[in-house]
């Protein structure tokens, strides 16, 4: 049985423009023990998707189960599975962090958790801030709260919905680590992020949504293999040649380019020569994931099955 499965999972807004399909036919299962990663880019349904699978939002046509449990029929049960963590800093001003958890354990009937509330304060680097008022926290702070309110009752499929957004190094070093450490355990872990050096060091499997529609959803692995060979990188002043246009990925002075093999690689630099300008800190890598969900998003990279 799937931890997490979409069945034809459809959804669409009424809007004074006219109809909004913001989610199309999105099918997909997550085995249990699966960490599994949802990317896309704003406006692809990642979020509606998430609160559908929590039960915030209601599809307007597909199912989508969580253990079996279906998350209109059987809210409840299903409900009781999920630990969400979402996007947004929201908490009660009135509770101090201790407070705030077991209130948390309390609208899932579990008591007497203070070991594991113990636990997840230390965890998550919270055991000093235990008796602090929640708006006496900082952003970081608030964060790591949000993802210990998810785990007070001991979900079997955590949900984590852009949980490193914003926050510093050290806050997402230790959510990782803790989150590695539950999954190896056999929680279940759907992550979406705009962090896609995080999803190609955290996620097995990984599915890309674009216009509400999944177009590519494969092995992590896979998905890396079924990229450009190499990458071109190089910093550069001035602008490129036009022949580069809709090929370089450009950060600033720095660019990099899809670059097959050695002859491609010349013809690159070559190009950048007979236009007059002069590339600096030149080297070749292999291709990430960025470079994969580029490809993907730009309808360059066919060769990767949805």
């Amino acid at each position: 049985m799937a931890a997490i499965s979409f069945q034809s999972v459809s959804k669409t807004y009424a809007t004074p423009r006219g109809q909004f399909q913001a989610l199309d036919g999105v099918t997909f299962d997550i085995e249990p023990g699966e960490f599994f990663g949802l990317l896309g880019p704003n406006g692809a349904g990642k979020t509606t998707l998430i609160s559908i699978l929590a039960g915030l939002v209601r599809a307007t046509s597909g199912r989508v189960l969580v253990h079996g449990h279906d998350v209109q029929a059987d809210y409840a049960q299903a409900r009781r599975q999920l630990g969400v963590v979402p996007q947004e800093l929201v908490f009660d001003p009135f509770f101090t962090v201790r407070e705030a958890l077991r209130i948390q354990s309390g609208y899932f009937g579990v008591k007497n958790n203070d070991a594991w509330i113990d636990e997840l304060l230390s965890s998550l680097g919270l055991a000093d801030k235990a008796q602090s008022n929640m708006r006496q926290l900082s952003g970081g702070m608030k964060r790591r709260v949000l993802v210990a309110q998810a785990l007070v009752h001991r979900p079997p499929v955590i949900v984590l919905d852009e949980p490193t957004a914003g926050v510093d190094v050290e806050l997402r070093q230790t959510l990782w680590q803790f989150i590695a450490r539950l999954n190896k355990q056999g929680h279940t872990v759907l992550l979406t992020t705009h962090y896609l050096e995080e999803a190609e060091a955290l996620c097995s499997r990984i599915a890309m949504l674009q216009t509400g529609r999944v177009v590519a959803l494969e092995r992590t692995s896979d998905l890396l293999k079924a990229a450009s060979s190499n990458v071109l990188r190089f910093k550069v002043d001035g602008a490129l040649p036009v022949e580069f246009e809709g090929k370089a990925r450009v950060t600033g002075r720095i660019v990099q380019l899809p670059a097959h093999d050695a002859n491609e690689i010349e013809q690159h630099l070559a190009v950048i020569r007979q236009a007059g300008l002069r590339v600096e800190d030149v080297e070749i890598r292999k291709a990430d994931l960025e470079d994969v969900f580029l490809d993907v998003m730009s309808g360059r990279n066919k060769a990767v099955p949805a």
